[in-house]
């Protein structure tokens, strides 16, 4: 159960350097091990790729606490108390990339995911006492035998996740540093910034990467755009649109993406052509109109069918269905955005997609040093 990738090689090196010619033995008995490998095949591909670490953080204080409480040259953890919750949640906040992260890895996530891969071996990572709030490491998938000697693997499962954390960083850093070359040169030759533009509008991109791109474009198209608006035909405003950005990315958090002033247009980011995304998204504002900007290739008039369709089936009342139908104020698929993008060229703006594309990543993924 290798499954070799470009990461799997660091996760040998430091296999090697702890255990030397035991190393591949012990990855082959460790599931632990094996969950990791799996768990860091993004390590190389590039700031497109989301850094999910939930998981991997709640593995990390746990056995970063059965560490730093000198357990790992003990045999009694069976008698320690448990690591509170508060200090786990708030360790894992203090990582890279970790600021927003929730309870929900450390609950259930962790041990679900790794259940998933491993559904006959009965062991999960973290053991928990949901009275005390204390939690542990599974210590049975820490301590590995091979040829009748155990060898404890808490040091280099902790060493393997800074690595990975390490390269995810640098990943970003390239990705950061990349925008601001692309400011520099976009004076002279702007090919270069619309390419990587649109590269980041594939229905392959990370979800993040996507929302933060299509609020850059969509926030420079309508900045050029301006209306009247007033109480009086004779006290009249004129105002550019302007798109706000009204949370973080990708977050589960039942608000709503992007709201444009004065308008008051509301604006939702989806990478699915689930409709029951639309009707949860509908709701939660009690059917107020809604843009939807999707990550896909199909047409506006097929994504709408679709709704159209499985509303019939869900509610069967043509009212109901009618009702979540005009809820939909515009669709924006991928090809819409990329015609945004031609405008926003022949309008000289497209240096302002580019900063904002920076400052909403510096925002999401915490990188400001």
């Amino acid at each position: 159960m290798t499954n070799n990738h470009q990461f799997t090689q660091v996760i040998f090196e430091m296999l090697n350097k702890y255990f030397d010619k035991n190393a591949e033995d012990i990855f082959q008995n460790s599931p632990l091990l094996q969950y990791l490998n799996i768990k860091t095949k993004s390590a190389n591909k590039g700031s497109k790729s989301r850094p999910s670490l939930g998981n991997h953080y709640a593995l990390y204080v746990l056995v970063e606490d059965y560490i730093n409480k000198g357990f790992y040259n003990q045999k009694n953890y069976e008698d320690y108390e448990g690591a509170r919750f508060s200090d786990l949640l708030r360790r894992q906040r203090e990582l890279p990339f970790g600021e927003k992260l929730q309870n929900h890895a450390l609950n259930h996530r962790l041990n679900m995911e790794f259940t998933k891969y491993f559904p006959t071996l009965g062991q999960k990572p973290i053991l928990r006492d949901l009275e005390t709030s204390r939690y542990w490491i599974n210590e049975n998938l820490l301590i590995i035998k091979v040829a009748k000697v155990n060898y404890n693997i808490a040091i280099v499962i902790k060493e393997i996740i800074d690595a990975y954390v390490n390269a995810r960083q640098q990943s970003f850093r390239d990705f950061m540093s990349y925008c601001d070359e692309l400011l520099e040169i976009e004076n002279k030759d702007n090919n270069e910034a619309v390419n990587f533009i649109k590269s980041l509008l594939r229905p392959n991109v990370d979800a993040r990467v996507f929302e933060i791109t299509s609020y850059g474009i969509l926030k420079t198209f309508y900045g050029e755009q301006k209306i009247f608006w007033g109480y009086s035909l004779e006290e009249l405003t004129e105002d550019n649109l302007i798109l706000y950005k009204t949370g973080r990315t990708n977050a589960n958090d039942g608000g709503i993406d992007f709201v444009m002033k004065p308008l008051g247009r509301f604006f939702q980011v989806t990478e699915t052509i689930d409709v029951n995304k639309y009707f949860l998204d509908i709701d939660k504002v009690q059917k107020y109109p809604i843009t939807f900007v999707v990550k896909s290739n199909e047409t506006p008039e097929k994504i709408k069918e679709k709704i159209q369709e499985e509303a019939k089936l869900k509610y069967k009342v043509k009212a109901i269905v009618n009702r979540y139908l005009n809820s939909v104020e515009e669709i924006i698929n991928l090809p819409m955005l990329h015609e945004y993008i031609d405008i926003i060229i022949e309008q000289g703006k497209i240096s302002d997609i580019i900063k904002e594309i920076a400052i909403q990543s510096q925002l999401e993924f915490n990188l400001n040093s």
